[in-house]
């Protein structure tokens, strides 16, 4: 794919252009892309056109402001990519988050600040991940994913394009503690689902596309319908996702 035809579109970084130090050479990165904060790249990492890696967070922004101080010369934390990964053209990823080994992402993903995504992830096309998530690792989130805060999905989950994930039942309306679902290992979750908020998809669980749910879904069950009503799993169903 970098083949010496195209070189002049990337730089193999040795030191940040924005300030501070990088803790990788081995890496390539387009010349339109930016990163702040003390950001790790890793070893064999590709990151695409016009891609941002360690935008400050909220009360980072705001103590720019107060000091009156450019972004390119604040030290904070950036984020952490691990090895072997390819960020697509047009991603931000905040300050604060780190990801595993062979990390993947479509075109135009955000991942806000505090998230933990591990080994062998892809987060496709327009996805937004909005803080404080934990990803485990073989995980498959397909383009237009939507995942709030306080959201935990562990290994082999696999969600469908378009699925919604919520986390506030009562919003603008009044106080609530906001919990968003949590997809235990393997579990599937098919395309245009919504999950509402605190929902458990249970370890191998299936959720139907365009499924309502409303309540958790016990392990090795289908959720299916508007509101979501539980089935058996058909019995050729009855393993872990292959991701």
């Amino acid at each position: 794919m970098f083949s010496n035809s195209n070189r002049k579109f990337f730089w193999l970084i040795k030191t940040r252009k924005t300030g501070g130090t990088m803790y990788s050479n081995e890496f390539k990165i387009h010349n339109s892309s930016k990163i702040y904060g003390s950001s790790v790249i890793g070893k064999d990492t590709i990151i695409m056109e016009n891609v941002i890696l360690g935008y400050p967070e909220q009360k980072i922004l705001m103590e720019l402001l107060k000091q009156n101080i450019e972004i390119e010369n604040f030290d904070f934390p950036g984020c952490t990519i691990g090895p072997d990964s390819v960020i697509r053209a047009g991603s931000t990823i905040f300050s604060n988050v780190k990801t595993g080994k062979n990390f993947k992402t479509g075109h135009n993903v955000m991942i806000r600040e505090n998230t933990e995504i591990g080994n062998n992830v892809l987060i496709g096309t327009n996805v937004i991940i909005d803080g404080h998530v934990k990803i485990g690792n073989n995980v498959s989130i397909q383009g237009n994913v939507y995942i709030p805060t306080n959201v935990i999905i562990e290994d082999n989950v696999f969600i469908g394009p378009c699925a919604v994930l919520a986390n506030d039942k009562y919003p603008i309306r009044k106080n609530y503690e906001l919990k968003g679902p949590v997809l235990r290992k393997g579990a599937s979750i098919g395309a245009n689902a919504t999950l509402l908020p605190d929902v458990e998809i249970g370890e191998g669980a299936m959720v139907a596309g365009g499924a309502l749910v409303t309540k958790n879904v016990p392990a090795w069950k289908l959720a299916i319908g508007t509101p979501a009503k539980i089935q058996e799993l058909p019995e050729d169903l009855m393993e872990l996702n292959r991701i």
